[in-house]
């Protein structure tokens, strides 16, 4: 991808309004402190995740956050697409997709085996982006959570 850099906690102040954007978008709970407290760990090389801009470093146009887990079934580490912003003025310029690709394969190459996301069932225009980037509801499953 043309501009794409890992964040880190210097990038704290810049990627805050992008993820405090993204929330009110998603009408996600939670405060400025909850949002710091959840990305620091990222932005400081936790093993758990990783954040990356999309666009110039100094003012990007969105990010896409990964988390890690691991999976039997697809036999090893497997990561998830925790969200993925770009900034509504400049959608549908491609940027979304190049991310998604351009982090795929580097975490391929880094040994990830399978790459998930979760995505609103009404949200049509979504679910074609991801289909777009080759992602594919599994038949027969959906994604739970518990909050614990």
């Amino acid at each position: 991808m043309r501009s794409l850099q890992l964040a880190t906690s210097e990038d704290m102040e810049t990627l805050l309004p992008l993820v405090t954007a993204f929330h009110a978008e998603q009408a996600f709970a939670g405060d400025e402190a909850h949002r710091r407290a959840a990305l620091q760990p990222l932005l400081d090389g936790s093993p758990h995740g990783a954040i990356w801009l999309i666009g110039p470093r100094k003012a990007p146009v969105g990010y896409i956050a990964i988390t890690f887990g691991w999976s039997i079934e697809y036999g090893g580490l497997d990561g998830i697409v925790d969200e993925i912003y770009i900034r509504p003025a400049v959608r549908g310029r491609g940027m979304g997709s190049e991310a998604l690709f351009a982090v795929g394969k580097a975490l391929k190459s880094g040994g990830v085996r399978a790459l998930h996301l979760e995505v609103d069932r009404a949200d049509e225009a979504a679910q074609k982006f991801y289909t777009r980037a080759r992602f594919a509801p599994r038949d027969g499953y959906m994604f739970m959570s518990r909050v614990l």
